[in-house]
């Protein structure tokens, strides 16, 4: 790791915090693969996402002299240019000694796996995972607290939506950050989540199968929101999910299984609401005037990443965590007698 070179502040500026010259790093072959934001997160901890996000956007970071998008990934012996920095005006200092240890305690609590290599967590509903407008507390910023013996930090390998419950998967060495991004890029993962929905899906056991582009009209209004595109509609992608009812409660709700065998932005929850079967809760995409709540239940997000399988990245072997049903959800299944141990036949859906 190229080390940051400090400049002391210009005399009677009044500002005594070092900035780094321009740098140009190499991307190290334990690091083919990373996005972008990741690896800058990765080689400069002192970085918030705000500014990681602003720099890049701006140009004013460079990959072999070209601009490059947040969620490109690098490849190795590649060259970063990485503009002057003001590291801990842009974030707070990582913990030499001591460390938070309310942090560790929480993280502790929520952990489903653990090992030298990767851990699960069971991200509780209503924490983001990443940092953003207005955002202090989240997931990314309490793994400054997680660091193995060479000082390598944590870090994240996918995302799930802030109200999005259950199985986030996290790296804790370079090595496993390389190895577990190449198994969601080639799908060797597996995902498996847990929705309550409005009415119930005639077809019991389908697959919805669309192309998906961010929502212009919402992001004119700052918001982030997916909708249904055609093949070849600008940053269109195409977005696949397995979908199975395991119960229901009369025509009133279903409780589905999902497999997303595509990782697209809010692809379970566009893909509900495309079928005329929205997530309860969910304030982005429920529009169903025709239905109403049913007493008992509770106007949050049932959407829970139930299950996640992946090969470990040291040793191949299947690392499998599932995460139980969050208070809120654990409410309605008790209030509409649904039995959380049942069989769940989405394990025998495709897997492309």
């Amino acid at each position: 790791m190229t080390a940051p070179v400090r400049i002391p502040p210009r005399p009677g500026n009044g500002d005594s915090t070092p900035v780094t010259k321009v740098q140009t790093v190499m991307v190290a072959p334990d690091e083919d693969g990373m996005r972008v934001d990741r690896f800058l997160t990765s080689r400069f901890p002192g970085l918030n996402f705000v500014r990681v996000q602003s720099m890049i956007r701006k140009g004013e970071l460079r990959v072999d002299g070209g601009r490059i998008k947040a969620n490109s990934r690098l490849e190795a012996g590649q060259t970063v240019r990485v503009p002057p920095l003001r590291i801990e005006m842009d974030g707070p200092p990582r913990r030499d000694h001591g460390g938070d240890i309310k942090t560790r305690d929480f993280l502790k609590s929520i952990t489903l796996f653990e090992d030298d290599d990767m851990m699960v967590l069971n991200k509780p509903m209503g924490l983001a995972v990443q940092g953003g407008s207005g955002t202090t507390r989240h997931i990314d910023g309490m793994l400054d607290e997680i660091t193995d013996k060479n000082g390598q930090r944590a870090r994240l390998v996918h995302r799930l939506d802030k109200d999005t419950a259950g199985c986030l998967l996290i790296a804790k060495t370079r090595f496993a950050a390389s190895e577990l991004t190449k198994t969601f890029r080639t799908r060797s993962a597996q995902k498996i989540y847990w929705a309550l929905v409005a009415g119930v899906p005639k077809v019991r056991q389908g697959r919805v199968s669309t192309y998906l582009a961010k929502d212009e009209e919402a992001e004119a209004k700052h918001e982030a929101k997916m909708k249904v595109a055609d093949h070849g509609e600008d940053g269109a992608q195409h977005a696949l999910t397995y979908y199975a009812v395991l119960e229901k409660a009369a025509k009133i709700c279903a409780w589905v299984s999902l497999k997303p065998v595509t990782g697209r932005t809010h692809q379970l929850r566009a893909h509900m609401e495309h079928i005329g079967h929205p997530i309860i809760g969910d304030a982005k995409y429920f529009d169903r005037d025709d239905w109403a709540l049913p007493p008992g239940l509770q106007n949050k997000l049932h959407l829970l990443a139930r299950r996640i399988r992946v090969p470990h990245p040291r040793t191949g072997k299947i690392v499998d965590a599932t995460a139980p049903l969050p208070p809120h959800m654990a409410q309605s299944w008790a209030v509409l007698s649904f039995d959380a141990g049942r069989y769940d036949p989405i394990d025998d859906a495709p897997e492309d």
